[in-house]
Formats: C-alpha cells, sequence, structure tokens
C-alpha cells in the first residue's frame, strides 16, 4: 500500500517511514514503477536527452516535469518542482527515454503546458517539507470533527501538504454533491493555511489508503491497478457466483474489480452454450435449464412436473435436442441423453496404477475378516470310562476302591492267580465285554477275570 508517512529525515534528506530509502519492500511507493532498461545504453551521436522527467510525490501521485536547466538528475533524487502557487517537494521516479513513452501512454501531450523543475532541493526545502508532512495527521483528526459539527454527508480520507507548507489539499468522499464554503472558512480559520477540496471515488480512497483484501493480498488498486473499470452484477451472473453483496464488495463498498478479471473468458466460454433460457420438449414433458457448468460443457435440466431430480446432459446433446424440437418433434425423454456420472473416488481408482507395490486405495473400505481362534493347548490324553477294563500290567492307583470297574476285579486276580472263576472280578461283569473278548490274556488273574465274563 503507498505509504501515508514516507516524509524525509534530517540525515541528508534520506526518506524516513518505511526506512527503505524510497523503496518500499512492496513497491507501493513506486507504484507502477518502470524498470530503466536503456539506463546502461549510449545515446547516438548527436541526440539529446530528453528533457521531461517523471516525479512521485505523497501515496503514489505521479506528475512530469520538463527539466529547463538540464540538470544532472537521476533516480532518486529530491527535487523542488513548480506548483501553483509557489513550489512543491518529489522525488525523481524515471528518467531519459522511457520518460516519452510513459507520456505517451497516459496521453500526456509534450508541449509548454508541462510544469519545470526549479532546482534540486536543498537541505532548508526538506525541512520545511518534513514539517509540513509531520503536520497532517493531527490536522485530519480536527478536519473531521468540524465536518461533524456542520453535519455534512462527507468523509474526509487525506491531507496533502504542499513542499513549501504554503498550501494543503483535503481529499474527500461523498456520495452527492455537499456544500462546503462554510467548512473552508472555518478551515483557514484554524489551520491558517490555503485550503483545497478536492474529491476523489471510493475507489480512489482505497488505493490512497490501501489495505488487504479478502484474497490475503495487498489491494490490486494500491499496488498496480491504475485505471478504475465499472464493475457490474452481470460480471456476477456470467460467472456463475451468489449475489452476496457481503462477499462481491470490496473494502471501498464497491463490486470488487478481480471480478472482471476473467469475465472475457467467461464470456468466451458462453458463446458455445445454449442459453440458459432454454426449453426442451419431451414425451414426458417440457424440461428447463437449472444449471450450467460453463468450462466443463455440462448443463443440468429438470422437468417442470419434477424439478427435484435433476439430469446432466451434454452441451452438444443439448443442441441436438433443440434441432430435433425445431422439426416440431420431441425425443422421448431425457434419460436416454444422461451422462453417466463417475464417482471421484472411482475415477482416481480406475486411473491408479500400482507399479511399485503399492497397496490398494480402497483397503480400508473393505470389512475386517474375523480371526479363527487358535487352540495351542496340548491334548488331553483318552481316560477310561468306569467301568472299563484295564490291563493288569498299567499302572493303578495304589487305593482304587472295590467296586470301581475293572481295576477292582484285576486287584482281585492278581492277589489268587490260581482262582479258576476269576472270583473277585465280577465288578467287571457285563460292563464292556467287547473290550474283555479281544484282549489276550497277560497272565493267570486276568484269564480268571476274562472266563468268570464269558
Amino acid at each position: 500500500m503507498a505509504c501515508t508517512n514516507c516524509s524525509t529525515g534530517s540525515n541528508g534528506g534520506a526518506p524516513k517511514g518505511c526506512k527503505n530509502n524510497g523503496t518500499c519492500g512492496t513497491d507501493s511507493c513506486n507504484k507502477l514503477s518502470v524498470f530503466d532498461w536503456l539506463s546502461n545504453m549510449s545515446l547516438p551521436a548527436g541526440q539529446e536527452v530528453f528533457d521531461c522527467v517523471e516525479v512521485r510525490f505523497k501515496n503514489g501521485r505521479k506528475n512530469f516535469y520538463r527539466n529547463t536547466d538540464k540538470l544532472t538528475l537521476s533516480i532518486g533524487d529530491i527535487v523542488a518542482t513548480e506548483a501553483s502557487p509557489g513550489h512543491d517537494i518529489g522525488i525523481v521516479s524515471l528518467t531519459g527515454e522511457l520518460v516519452k513513452i510513459q507520456m505517451r501512454k497516459k496521453n500526456v501531450p509534450d508541449n509548454e503546458e508541462i510544469a519545470k523543475i526549479y532546482r534540486k532541493a536543498t537541505q532548508k526545502d526538506i525541512d520545511i517539507w518534513r514539517e509540513a508532512r509531520d503536520r497532517e495527521e493531527p490536522m485530519k483528526v480536527i478536519a473531521r470533527e468540524l465536518a461533524i459539527r456542520l453535519n455534512l454527508e462527507m468523509k474526509i480520507s487525506d491531507i496533502e501538504f504542499q513542499g513549501d507548507a504554503s498550501k494543503a489539499t483535503f481529499y474527500y468522499t461523498a456520495n452527492d454533491r455537499v456544500d462546503f464554503r462554510q467548512l473552508i472558512k472555518d478551515y483557514a480559520r484554524e489551520f491558517s493555511i490555503r485550503i483545497e477540496m478536492k474529491q476523489v471515488g471510493f475507489r480512489q480512497e482505497a488505493a490512497r489508503l490501501g489495505g488487504v483484501g479478502s484474497c490475503g493480498r495487498e489491494l490490486c488498486c494500491s499496488t498496480w491497478l491504475t485505471d478504475f473499470r465499472s464493475v457490474n452484477t452481470s460480471a456476477a451472473r456470467y460467472q456463475q457466483l451468489s449475489l452476496n453483496p457481503q462477499k462481491l464488495a470490496g473494502q471501498c463498498g464497491k463490486l470488487k474489480c478481480c471480478l472482471n478479471y476473467e469475465l472475457d473468458t467467461y464470456l468466451d466460454a458462453i458463446k458455445e452454450l445454449p442459453d440458459m433460457d432454454t426449453k426442451l420438449y419431451t414425451e414426458k414433458g417440457d424440461a428447463y435449464c437449472q444449471k450450467v457448468d460453463i468450462f466443463k460443457g455440462k448443463m443440468w435440466f429438470a422437468y417442470a412436473n419434477d424439478t427435484a431430480h435433476w439430469h446432466m446432459i451434454d452441451a452438444e446433446q443439448v443442441k441436438e435436442i433443440i434441432e430435433i424440437n425445431k422439426t416440431k418433434k420431441k425425443v422421448a425423454s431425457l434419460e436416454e441423453f444422461v451422462v453417466e456420472t463417475v464417482s471421484e473416488d472411482e475415477n482416481i481408482e480406475k486411473n491408479f496404477q500400482n507399479a511399485v507395490g503399492q497397496d490398494s486405495l480402497t483397503r480400508f473400505d473393505k470389512p475386517k475378516r474375523k480371526k479363527r481362534p487358535t487352540n495351542n493347548k496340548k491334548k488331553k490324553q483318552p481316560v477310561a470310562k468306569e467301568g472299563g477294563n484295564t490291563n493288569a500290567n498299567e499302572k493303578q492307583p495304589r487305593q482304587a476302591k472295590a467296586g470301581q470297574g475293572g481295576n477292582s476285579g484285576n486287584k482281585g486276580g492278581n492277589r489268587n492267580s490260581n482262582n479258576p472263576q476269576g472270583k473277585g472280578g465280577n465288578n467287571n461283569k457285563g460292563k464292556n465285554p467287547k473290550n474283555n473278548r479281544n484282549r489276550k490274556p497277560n497272565n493267570s488273574g486276568n484269564n480268571g477275570n476274562n472266563e468268570g465274563k464269558k
């Protein structure tokens, strides 16, 4: 944004304010400054240097002045220029042949009406200029209070002193014409200086004061934009933007200048599409356009009796339907021309190639499989059922009680191996005859048991 405190210090005329020696980091003091790419080139023999220079003042204001005394000037020199009345103090921003090109660009005629440069500014000129610039901010506060007392519908946006402190220019904005004759008298009596009132537009005010837009960057009008073209709400309609004043308005309260930046591109693209008022005739009913995607060439239509369901159709197919309708014929339905839509995830997955062994993009969408429980415990050995036959050679519990299956019978058989009837093995009777028949006799006691069971 343009500096409001770009005055000069007492150290040899070095500019103060941004402390960048006359060149802001955002290049706003040198708004639209031109790089002198001819500075290192010498002029042809016999040709003189162009005698006009470009001088910059407060808030990026620039004017052209003639160097009648052929002073040796370079970019950054502080000079005293002609003013009405007195003289003004500015900084040289461009010299040489490029000044001629800039004058042609801004339609400034090269005639005798161009003001001239008096001299390079002396230390006394710089001190007076600095003191005048220091008075601007306190004066602006008092000037606004005086305007409020007179109930004038105007706003004092800025004050600019002339270099010799003989005149002050008050910049103001107003919606209607303002009668400020009494206000000028009050200003002259209060400040004891010559007063000049200058009305500026709201866009010019924003350009002078500067600021940061909703995009996060400095305002275009305060950095590089010089010509303010009219912006209409039709520019937002062509770009299908919501007509919300809070979003479309800039810091100046008017429509944003950037609405015109892409307007020509939209207008060229709209020429290839049917109008929004297009009406399609089908056997299912009449269809009306609901929405248009300009750059993709898609149009959405809905039946008059079913406006909740939209059908997306290519612009080329819409033109075909229009041609059919011109022959007083109707198409069957819009469903025949509907474009199949593919979701973004499916489109990504379709174009995805697993070239480096990457996992699937939908690996997290699949349900997890339940793992089967694994039994790592050791399998238990089978235990003989109650009443089953066991071999006498197998280890048996020492305190086995009588009447507990074949154990007792085996015990009895072992005590008396000469028992031919197998007494003592009655408990095993009828329990498991099959196993007992298949058993081979190991000793006399077992033989007795098996014979008794038979």
